[in-house]
């Protein structure tokens, strides 16, 4: 049997252009001549819907794009991810199903059994758990069909799932159908291929993996749809951060190549890959073309100009300096510099008359107390409100430009430096963003020299260092992985051999600034635990360990 795997970048609630795309390919597939096509997980009206599932019109579009693409479904088999009806009586409205179309019907839906409720997840909110399940014959093949979570029962902790594997595999199916809306982290993929793999070893057959590509606000969802003969070694694997299409002789799979995973891209490529496709879809599916951000000459501002520029073109880019009189001859140079790599347009716009006007406002409640963190953040404060009144005059997007470091201790300005529609590296360490800009850098100098060696600075105050106020990044960042990530206690980082009172000071800084965080510009997800929807963390209180 021939097999299409359709790898596509769905719009959520853009139903004729998921549609268009959907039918498109079922054309190319027949053209091919493809007895199945497998699309992915939700992919009528696109993932994650969240509250819209919860919208009758939505659902009822659903429904109709549905026997849209019914109707091409002759000659050819559909396997499509759609939310479908909860009719039995009981439970949540809805079913994730996967939904197998044929000869203009619909002849068998698989219905989710494992509703993941973790990190960035959410669905037993919208959807009932399917509990009867049962392999599907197609063109005298016997599938075993699955949507994502299904087959992610490794850990044994959920027994009803392990069940239902089980019984799956007692039908001896010839082939395991998984679809997917499996988003992109760095250390994801090996993990997903491992678990695919132990499930086609224990069933003793083929699997076929197909999952989404594209971004939706934070989420980015990598592709890296898959096929996998019975040994467990991928035999065809789709571009990743790309739309992609691949027919594939399923019986005849020990004639395919085997392929080596995880050796021909590194983290970081896989990271800038991301961040580029999250930010052109957060544009293209937002309806905007240009995007604003102010230019300080410092790492984290030049490398989001530099990313923003590779995906939305130098053209629709626009930089804003603000000098003010604590920044180095150096900082704006390296920032003009980079302006002139890039091929941006720029603005230089002086802050301190600003800045002044603020200080002399407020200088009689101000009076007779020394300048402090207040006057500093009268500076980031009016570097946020110049660059929102651009954004408003203009139509640009504003860009944030903190990283994960600086969001994680609260070394950044509310209404200032925090400001902004998206924050492009917020999931991005600061020894990362290192990497990720000699990363750019591979082929030719984007982002200066000197922005990169030299010592970093909010230049707020005279001669003013990160360092003044926090420990150096590289071990800053471990002790962070180790709290964020990780999810460890303080004592049982202090236990793995880092020094006591480092990891106590970190971990107030972490705690007290989740405030700030909760205002924070949503962020593009690139690790596993990044802040926002995946860590939800109590504003008020007590934090005793």
């Amino acid at each position: 049997m021939n097999i299409a795997l359709a790898q596509l970048n769905y719009h959520i609630g853009n139903f004729d252009l998921n549609t268009e795309k959907i039918i498109q390919s079922i054309q190319t597939a027949k053209d091919q001549k493809a007895d199945l096509i497998v699309f992915a997980e939700l992919a009528i009206g696109g993932y994650p819907a969240k509250d819209l599932l919860k919208n009758r019109a939505f659902i009822q579009l659903c429904e109709q794009h549905i026997e849209q693409i019914k109707a091409h479904c002759k000659g050819i088999t559909c396997i499509i991810g759609a939310p479908i009806q909860n009719k039995d009586g009981e439970g949540k409205g809805l079913f994730n199903a996967a939904l197998v179309l044929q000869d203009a019907q619909v002849i068998y839906a698989h219905k989710k059994g494992l509703l993941p409720d973790y990190d960035v997840f959410d669905e037993y909110r919208y959807f009932e758990p399917g509990r009867n399940f049962h392999c599907v014959t197609v063109n005298d093949t016997k599938i075993a069909l699955t949507v994502c979570e299904d087959l992610w029962d490794d850990d044994d902790t959920n027994s009803y799932v392990g069940d239902f594997m089980d019984e799956l595999r007692q039908e001896n199916p010839d082939l395991i159908i998984n679809i997917a809306a499996s988003p992109f982290s760095y250390v994801h993929f090996n993990n997903r291929v491992e678990v695919l793999r132990r499930n086609v070893i224990k069933a003793n057959c083929p699997l076929i993996y197909v999952n989404q590509v594209g971004a939706h606000t934070d989420i980015i969802f990598d592709g890296r749809s898959l096929v996998m003969n019975k040994k467990g070694e991928i035999v065809c694997r789709l571009k990743a951060f790309q739309e992609d299409f691949s027919t594939i002789q399923i019986h005849n799979l020990e004639t395919y190549q085997a392929e080596t995973v995880g050796s021909e891209e590194s983290e970081i490529s896989l990271i800038h890959q991301a961040l580029i496709l999250g930010l052109k879809d957060y544009f293209s599916k937002s309806g905007f073309k240009k995007a604003v951000l102010g230019l300080s000459g410092g790492l984290d501002s030049a490398l989001v100009a530099a990313l923003a520029c590779e995906a939305l073109g130098s053209e629709n880019v626009l930089a804003v300096l603000m000098p003010s009189k604590f920044s180095s001859g150096h900082s704006l140079k390296d920032a003009l510099d980079l302006v002139t790599n890039t091929g941006c347009s720029h603005h230089i716009v002086p802050i301190q008359d600003v800045a002044d006007s603020f200080e002399h406002a407020l200088s009689e409640v101000f009076s007779g107390m020394a300048p402090g963190i207040a006057e500093e953040n009268i500076q980031a404060r009016t570097r946020g409100t110049l660059l929102m009144a651009i954004s408003n005059k203009f139509g640009h997007i504003l860009l944030n430009t903190s990283n994960k470091s600086e969001s994680a201790v609260g070394y950044g300005t509310l209404y200032g430096d925090m400001a902004g529609a998206l924050c492009v590296i917020g999931d991005v360490y600061k020894t990362q963003a290192y990497e990720l800009a000699n990363y750019i850098n591979r082929e030719k100098e984007i982002i200066p020299l000197n922005t990169i060696t030299k010592a970093p600075s909010a230049e707020l105050r005279p001669d003013q260092k990160d360092s003044d106020s926090l420990p150096d990044y590289g071990l800053l960042d471990s002790i962070l992985y180790q709290f964020i990530e990780k999810e460890k206690s303080a004592a049982e980082i202090i236990h793995l051999g880092f020094d006591e009172e480092t990891v106590l000071k970190i971990s107030k800084l972490l705690n007290n600034a989740e405030f700030k965080r909760f205002q924070a510009p949503p962020i593009l997800r690139v690790s596993p635990k990044a802040f926002g929807a995946g860590r939800l963390m109590p504003l008020v209180a007590k934090y005793p360990f």
